[in-house]
């Protein structure tokens, strides 16, 4: 079965208790337990991984070489700031999903920026916690 690597960045450990009126009231852990249900039937094994650093999150994508078979990643405020989790991505040679909970470009102006855009073959913004599996779907298409 082929692995995907669901990595969120730092806050999203907050989810549900963090800003509900932009983030929602779904909490990591619902996210997690979606995303790896969706995973199974798609036929995906789902490990996911959350951080406040960004070096760990630079480790976990770069363990991810040759290991996995795409990562969805949620990288929350490092998206407009980490130059690292983009170069660790581009030494990533499977597909890579982008996905924000809010839509980042309704928000402040240094957020509608984000580094791993760039590298991503796609970005779901302002979907709520549903652009996890979207992109999750569109990973299963690109790897069929």
């Amino acid at each position: 079965m082929k692995k995907i690597l669901l990595l969120n960045g730092p806050n999203l450990n907050l989810l549900g208790q963090r800003q509900p009126e932009i983030y929602g009231s779904e909490t990591l852990d619902d996210v997690v337990a979606t995303c790896t249900d969706l995973g199974a039937t798609l036929g995906f094994e789902v490990e996911a991984h959350q951080s406040n650093h960004e070096g760990v999150i630079v480790d976990w994508i770069q363990d991810a070489r040759g290991v996995v078979a795409g990562i969805v990643i949620n990288p929350g405020a490092l998206s407009h700031t980490s130059v690292a989790i983009l170069d660790a991505l581009n030494a990533f040679e499977g597909p890579v999903m982008e996905v924000h909970i809010s839509n980042i470009h309704k928000r402040e102006r240094f957020r509608h920026h984000s580094y791993v855009s760039g590298r991503a073959e796609g970005v779901i913004a302002g979907l709520g916690t549903e652009g996890y599996g979207f992109a999750l779907r569109r990973l299963a298409t690109l790897l069929a």
